[in-house]
């Protein structure tokens, strides 16, 4: 049975005050899909069950289990190739170059680690001088998708979908049907929950931030405040990725694009 509007609207509503994601109207129609497993695991029969038992209690673990099932979490290992190739040919030798202090990385909302995990690999292989003493963290809103990128494991799936093989060899070892990444991989990075709408916990200069594909999922107000917080955290000569939707020139007026070939990324204006 479809959702009345109100019932919709209480969602979006539960969603968006906990994280500052707004709900696309498409994707009403995808709800009882995304919302399914935690509808069996409370033992409930139906969506509008679920939501009358959502109304009926304060917030709760099952809130939150809604709010997580609805979030997105797309991600996949090297995506948008030409960023990786900018960080790997021209960003971190010029890091080297003029080297002076602990280099420091955040990528935000990070889903299963892939995003986090490949940065890690490449300064690995690469540049080893730096893996040895950068700070590596991966933050997400989602306790359920740090979890996973915490266990380092991915499906066949997984690492099929953007992994180069030359990474996939050295990195990974195969236990039945799951591929666990090596714990010499798995401790460069620090994850830990952050939700970018709320208060940030204190976190070091940052020389590069990898913040993809998120912001196109809040309102410009919430994309504004979580871009001046960006801009007092990046270092003044330090290096913002977002995703190849995504823009701040039409949000705020203090950053600047630079152009490496294929990719766009954006440092700050002083």
């Amino acid at each position: 049975m479809p959702l009345s509007e109100d019932d919709f609207e209480y969602i979006c509503e539960l969603v968006n005050s906990h994280t500052g994601i707004c709900l696309r109207y498409h994707e009403e129609s995808r709800l009882a899909f995304q919302l399914g497993p935690v509808i069996d695991r409370a033992g409930l029969s139906s969506l509008k069950e679920l939501i009358i038992v959502l109304r009926a209690s304060p917030y709760e673990q099952i809130h939150l289990q809604v709010i997580e099932s609805l979030l997105v979490s797309e991600t996949y290992f090297f995506r948008d190739f030409p960023q990786f190739e900018a960080l790997q040919k021209l960003i971190l030798p010029q890091y080297l170059k003029q080297r002076q202090r602990k280099f420091n990385i955040w990528c935000a909302a990070c889903s299963s680690g892939q995003e986090a995990y490949s940065i890690a690999m490449l300064i690995h292989k690469y540049f080893p001088i730096i893996s040895s003493s950068m700070h590596l963290i991966g933050s997400d809103i989602s306790t359920e998708m740090l979890s996973r990128a915490i266990g380092g494991c991915f499906t066949q799936k997984e690492v099929d979908r953007g992994l180069p093989l030359t990474f996939l060899n050295r990195y990974f070892k195969k236990y039945h049907n799951q591929w666990f990444l090596s714990e010499e991989i798995r401790s460069l990075v620090y994850f830990r929950q952050i939700n970018l709408v709320e208060n940030w916990p204190p976190l070091p200069q940052m020389d590069i931030i990898f913040m993809r594909n998120v912001l196109i999922y809040f309102d410009v107000e919430k994309r504004k405040a979580i871009l001046e917080q960006v801009r007092q955290l990046l270092h003044p000569d330090g290096y913002l990725f977002l995703g190849a939707a995504e823009t701040t020139t039409l949000t705020v007026p203090y950053f600047k694009p630079v152009h490496f070939e294929k990719a766009v990324c954006y440092r700050r204006k002083e």
